[in-house]
């Protein structure tokens, strides 16, 4: 029971100076996690008064009573506050009495600035799932099953604050009971959003390729047409899955033909960690991550695949596993499965499917049935990706359950800054003072559809936050599209950003760090300052500006983007690099395959500079390598050559090739004789595995080697690692290790993508940066 002060004695303690009412502002993620009804039970617990709302910014509290119980009170709210809740600031001053008799939670007040926090979705709990399950609870069976603790959150917001009017589930009135919780303090659904029951909230629908199936249990006929190999499409979350029987050859051949997937690895989905045991290792801190109320997908070992698929994930040395993350998904799998392919609801590379019509639409070629509901997804969200690596787990792709809790910088920014990313896994980012908000993951905007994704996110960010940008960040390559949105945008200024520059200042911000800096920065394609192809950098800089120390020795690619798709011709541009016109007579089967017609035609285009621009690209460099070994002569999706070297690589260690010249590495680093120690090995018919580990860690000791000669002559002692070659976690650890084990402090990143995903948080701190800069030069008559 609550206890209720006693006014007689708090009226002689007033007398003593012993009552205070004081007002404190809460800021952070402390909307749509049970906030608000944690206060109440607090204050009530404490014997205090006053009341609780949420705004724009936040939480507001207005507390009244004894100093003691104040200052006990302040502590709580920080020390038991909602295992979902992220409190940022508290501020606290005193007020007035007002003589309060009780403690209230009132409407929610909406103003015209905004400075509250979104939560991110969150995974069923374990008291709603016992409701699911328990055939005598009136929730037995209920797809959408949540309460304070769990369910959506971002993806039914259409607007701030965080209430059921401005969500989607303003559409579903509650009934007399789920309106008693609602209201009832005690309860577990008290001021819980997206409050339902079969009574009164949505539901879902089954339909095939001909129309609407009537069924008393949707989920259960589900589960029949699975058993029966058939393709579902499932409207999940943040959007639509499409689903199959992992153990089912067939079924997975077929979905991957449909869906225009033809090799790239299939998330699946498994209904508990003991069951992923079964199929992949899976050390303690994977266990949490599996586990944790985010329910990414993670990237885990191989123990044996046993009854699943060889198709799911040909080739690979890991799986991608989730656990079911929405009730829906739990009476799919519980006993029914042991995993399910539950990979993105869309074709190929396109955004996932999100709305019925859309889905039955354009998924309707691939799907053989849909599993539909009517509560509308307002934002679209991906599952994350996050692997463990180097000792910590590492988002590779940050979208559901981590979108939109902001990124928080060591500075705040000046402007309100829109950063448009890059090309490739593309996301945008909104930042206001010390919060950097990333958006989910929108994808390659080549595809017409992604791009129309990027230009919504965009919309509905600013309309979330209610962040108007005043200044506008981009990448520095012309041919961008969102470079070229970016620059359509008038009467906004824009801040042109060096793509390697932004990755390095990406990995700085993340850890906090505003001093020149070291960068290793290493991926496929950045366009550099001299109009080239950048990938392989050695940087120093921070936000306002870089110098480029070191960088591969530049090599033609043969046909342009065309030597992207296909390796060899990176592998022929290496091997005249490092042989000349005598790279005919050499032993390698991979020449054999590409035929002498083939090799004639891309030397005379690298001689002739015929549609060969040259490229310092390290992500190329593992491509050349790839096809050498004959791993990879054509590639169905982004990295699949470089991931097939990291494979073939496995668990091995052995020692990198005993190169003289890895001392020698300032300014053009020479990796041919690299190249050369690679291809006697080949010659001499090595394993493929130790040629592999060998090349991984010789390469990392060239930039290893390039970072300690640059950390003597600027005498930093600090280096960041970024780009999506850092993606490669045997590139990754060794180069990292042998950093720290060269005495200098290693950057890394963990909750931002190391890939083009981060790409925007460095164009909107360097944006910032530099128009703070050029502003100060023009107010001193450009004197600085």
């Amino acid at each position: 029971m609550p206890r209720h002060r006693d006014t007689a004695d708090l009226t002689r303690k007033a007398d003593r100076g012993a009552v205070e009412r004081h007002r404190l502002r809460i800021n952070g993620i402390v909307q749509g996690v049970g906030f608000r009804p944690f206060v109440y039970r607090l204050a009530r617990d404490l014997g205090l008064t006053g009341f609780v709302y949420n705004d724009q910014d936040g939480v507001l509290i207005e507390i009244e009573g004894l100093s003691a119980q104040l200052a006990q009170f302040a502590a709580r709210i920080r020390s038991e506050a909602p295992p979902a809740a992220r409190i940022v600031t508290v501020s606290s001053d005193a007020i007035p009495q007002t003589g309060d008799t009780d403690f209230l939670i009132r409407v929610s007040e909406h103003s015209a600035r905004s400075g509250t926090l979104i939560s991110p979705d969150l995974a069923v709990c374990r008291d709603c799932l016992d409701e699911l399950f328990d055939p005598a609870d009136r929730r037995y069976r209920y797809p959408f099953v949540n309460c304070t603790n769990c369910g959506p959150r971002f993806t039914i917001v259409r607007s701030i604050p965080y209430d059921r009017p401005l969500t989607s589930m303003a559409v579903f009135p509650m009934c007399p009971e789920c309106a008693r919780e609602y209201h009832d303090p005690g309860d577990r659904r008290f001021h819980a959003q997206p409050n339902a029951c079969p009574r009164c909230g949505p539901r879902l629908i089954l339909r095939d390729r001909d129309g609407l199936v009537d069924s008393d249990d949707v989920c259960r006929a589900a589960v029949a047409l699975l058993k029966e190999g058939r393709i579902g499409a499932v409207r999940g979350l943040g959007g639509f899955h499409l689903a199959v029987d992992a153990s089912n050859e067939q079924a997975v051949l077929t979905l991957r033909q449909r869906k225009g997937r033809a090799e790239k690895p299939l998330a699946m989905m498994a209904p508990d960690v003991a069951t992923i045991r079964k199929y992949c290792h899976v050390s303690e801190r994977e266990e949490a991550l599996l586990q944790h109320r985010t329910r990414p997908i993670v990237l885990l070992s191989i123990r044996e695949l046993g009854i699943l698929a060889p198709s799911v994930a040909p080739g690979q040395n890991y799986l991608g596993f989730m656990l079911p993350y929405t009730p829906l998904y739990h009476l799919l799998l519980k006993g029914h499965f042991d995993a399910l392919v539950m990979t993105s609801g869309n074709w190929s590379e396109e955004p996932i499917a999100i709305g019925n019509d859309e889905a039955v639409e354009r998924l309707g070629n691939i799907a053989d049935f849909f599993v539909l509901h009517d509560r509308e997804i307002l934002q679209r969200c991906d599952d994350s990706i996050v692997r463990v690596a180097d000792g910590e787990a590492r988002v590779i792709r940050r979208a559901r359950s981590y979108v939109p809790e902001p990124v928080f910088l060591p500075t705040p920014l000046r402007r309100r800054v829109l950063a448009c990313g890059g090309e490739l896994k593309n996301t945008v980012a909104l930042g206001r003072g010390t919060e950097l908000f990333l958006s989910q993951h929108i994808g390659d905007l080549d595809n017409p559809a992604a791009y129309g994704f990027f230009e919504h996110c965009i919309r509905q960010l600013q309309d979330i936050l209610e962040i108007t940008p005043d200044l506008i960040a981009c990448d520095l390559h012309p041919d961008y599209l969102s470079t070229k949105w970016a620059l359509r945008q008038a009467g906004v200024p824009v801040v042109r950003v060096q793509h390697h520059h932004a990755h390095l200042v990406s990995a700085m911000a993340e850890n906090g760090v505003v001093d020149r800096t070291l960068g290793i920065i290493l991926d496929g394609t950045g366009y550099g300052l001299d109009g080239n192809i950048w990938g392989g950098e050695v940087l120093v800089g921070d936000a306002l500006g870089f110098e480029r120390l070191a960088w591969l020795r530049p090599v033609a690619m043969p046909g342009g983007e065309a030597a992207i798709k296909e390796p060899w011709r990176m592998a022929l541009s290496w091997l005249y690099a490092t042989y000349g016109p005598r790279l005919t007579d050499l032993r390698l089967p991979m020449l054999e395959a590409v035929g002498r017609d083939r090799v004639a035609v891309v030397i005379k285009m690298i001689d002739q500079s015929i549609n060969s621009p040259m490229t310092t690209s390290c992500g190329r460099l593992f491509d050349a390598v790839a096809a050498m070994l004959l791993l990879s002569m054509a590639i169905n999706y982004e990295a699949q050559a470089a991931i097939a070297l990291e494979m073939a690589a496995g668990e091995l260690s052995p020692e990198p090739y005993p190169i003289e010249s890895l001392k020698d590495s300032s300014g053009e680093i020479d990796v041919r004789p690299l190249i050369e120690r690679i291809v006697s090995d080949i010659e001499s018919s090595r394993d493929t595995a130790e040629i592999s580990a060998r090349f991984h860690r010789s390469l990392a000791e060239y930039f290893v080697a390039a970072a300690c000669r640059a950390s003597e002559d600027y005498g930093i002692r600090r280096v960041a690692l970024s780009g999506g070659v850092f993606q490669n976690r045997i590139f990754f650890e060794y180069t990292a290790a042998r950093l720290r084990e060269s005495g200098l402090e290693v950057l890394t990143h963990r909750t931002v993508p190391t890939n083009d995903g981060g790409l925007a948080l460095g164009q909107a701190v360097i944006a910032d940066a530099r128009h703070a800069e050029k502003r100060s030069a023009d107010n001193l008559g450009g004197q600085l």
